[in-house]
């Protein structure tokens, strides 16, 4: 138990709470679900989450995927018929990131109009302020001075859907927090089970802005070309010496080091030869300046090209 718990929590931000976790990992077959908005590329600040996703069902969960069509249109992205292709896409893309044989894919639209649903999202209107609603949407809905009704029936939507799909565990990035521990208050008013929430890292934008984003288009998608990999790499944000912020860093730290014991820097020998560095001996060199900023970003083009390799393979099937 100690040692799936320990697991668990690597690479997240926090787990709300331990003990529930424990009641939930005695249980036979329990369900994690992750929604996900059809609005653009899947790019590695999804793949976070669907690599804990691949961890959970390796641990004997059943897992959920929302793809959540109503939610997007409800953030404005897209029309209907819009929206329903890219939920296709997307749906393909975390196939191909390994999410096939014991994933469960649902559209929102299949079950977001019944009764019950809609009955407990009246009733969660019933019990939330109008400013704890928009609140937590700070971190999911874009920017607007003069925002839509539609911004705060999504979180009430985001609570209803962990009681309709009966998870055990809700897992989201840490953009989804304030959502999440609405949930954890209101379900249980409607006499519901609320989940326990587990909360990924947010990747920094390779233009260094705090998140990686389809709509900001600083990310590298799961299905991006060789050349692809290697312009956004190379022009993206990676400021000498700073580890903190730093979007290279970050994906040595959450796609490198969990798979591999060394990130291999080749470099010609006039300026040191070839490195294999740990996460540690990189963190330490890096913020010392004594390894180029050039020589990093080469670095994670060579291992993302192969990592991706798969993914590219699978979408062009």
């Amino acid at each position: 138990m100690e040692d799936k718990i320990a697991k668990i929590k690597e690479g997240t931000v926090e787990v709300i709470d331990e003990n529930e976790l424990k009641e939930i990992l005695a249980k036979d077959k329990p369900i994690a679900y992750t929604g996900y908005e059809p609005s653009g590329k899947i790019h590695l600040g999804h793949a976070i989450t669907i690599m804990k996703l691949k961890q959970l069902e390796s641990l004997g969960f059943k897992i959920k995927i929302l793809l959540a069509d109503y939610h997007a249109f409800l953030n404005g992205k897209g029309t209907v018929e819009e929206i329903a292709e890219t939920a296709e896409y997307n749906k393909k893309c975390f196939k191909a990131l390994g999410l096939i044989e014991n994933t469960e894919y649902i559209l929102g639209s299949e079950f977001q109009t019944k009764g019950e649903y809609t009955n407990n999202v009246y009733q969660l209107a019933t019990l939330t302020t109008l400013k704890r609603a928009r609140r937590s949407m700070d971190m999911v809905s874009r920017e607007d001075e003069n925002p839509k009704v539609a911004s705060t029936i999504y979180p009430l939507m985001q609570t209803a859907d962990m009681a309709a799909l009966e998870c055990d565990i809700a897992l989201g990035g840490l953009e989804q927090r304030k959502i999440q521990m609405l949930a954890r208050e209101g379900l249980p008013k409607l006499g519901l089970k609320a989940p326990v929430c587990i909360h990924t890292p947010l990747l920094h934008g390779l233009d260094g802005d705090d998140k990686m984003s389809s709509s900001k288009g600083n990310f590298i998608a799961v299905d991006d070309s060789e050349e692809d990999i290697k312009t956004k790499i190379k022009q993206s944000y990676c400021p000498k010496g700073e580890i903190e912020g730093n979007p290279l860093i970050e994906i040595a730290e959450h796609f490198v080091y969990p798979f591999e014991d060394k990130l291999i820097i080749e470099r010609p020998e006039k300026f040191g030869g070839n490195l294999e560095l740990s996460k540690e001996e990189l963190l330490k060199i890096y913020s010392e300046g004594n390894l180029h900023p050039m020589d990093l970003k080469n670095a994670i083009t060579n291992y993302m090209i192969e990592f991706l390799r798969p993914v590219r393979k699978y979408m062009n099937k």
